[in-house]
């Protein structure tokens, strides 16, 4: 995230890197830490792949070293846009073990906690598609950008039609298994066994049978 922002920005300073990272809420989708860029900054600065062009001070507030990256950091960039464009990622998916790890008898409480998920992840959708076009209306954003926003807002909406298949799914397990079982009443009432009754029917049907008044 340095890196490129300062390919993208030319020379800035620790806090208007930091300011960029929170404007875009980076560290919440993008797995940077926001607290750790001076450090970085400072490790990167050694390493040689930003330098250090000047320092500003304005009033009384502490100095600021401005940072432009090198042919060093260039190359750095390089090859981890290169690995985080080609490579698939996958994360942690609390959610996944919590639906694998469900018992068949909690699947009536979990389609209550899915309408619950459902409802947060239409907010989410609905917040993000609002958020990305007022940045689009306003000019603040370019085309990048905006694409992230529509990947994001597709990602929620394929979500959502996911979860909609899980529920038609739990809805028919949940069906299944209370069909399955027979309920007290029929077991009290003594319901016939069905080859019983095939056979009484049998006996009835036999022409040779007698019938006695």
């Amino acid at each position: 995230m340095v890196l490129g922002t300062l390919q993208n920005s030319g020379p800035l300073h620790g806090h208007e890197i930091r300011r960029i990272a929170e404007v875009t809420s980076v560290s919440s989708w993008g797995g940077v830490s926001v607290g750790a860029l001076y450090r970085e900054l400072r490790t990167m600065d050694e390493t040689g792949h930003v330098e250090s062009v000047r320092t500003e001070q304005v009033g009384r507030r502490p100095a600021r070293t401005v940072y432009r990256i090198t042919g060093l950091g260039e190359a750095e960039l390089r090859g981890l846009r290169e690995e985080a464009v080609t490579e698939i990622h996958h994360g942690t998916d609390p959610f996944g073990v919590a639906l694998l790890f469900t018992r068949t008898d909690d699947l009536p409480t979990l389609l209550g906690l899915l309408k619950r998920r459902r409802d947060a992840i239409r907010a989410m959708r609905d917040g993000i598609a609002a958020e990305g076009e007022a940045l689009h209306r306003a000019g603040t954003i370019g085309p990048l950008d905006a694409a992230m926003f529509r990947r994001r807002v597709i990602q929620l909406d394929a979500e959502l039609a996911w979860q909609d298949d899980l529920d038609r799914v739990i809805e028919q397990a949940v069906a299944g298994s209370s069909g399955a079982r027979p309920t007290a009443g029929a077991e009290e009432s003594g319901a016939a066994d069905p080859a019983t009754a095939a056979d009484q029917a049998d006996e009835t049907d036999d022409p040779t049978t007698e019938v006695h008044s």
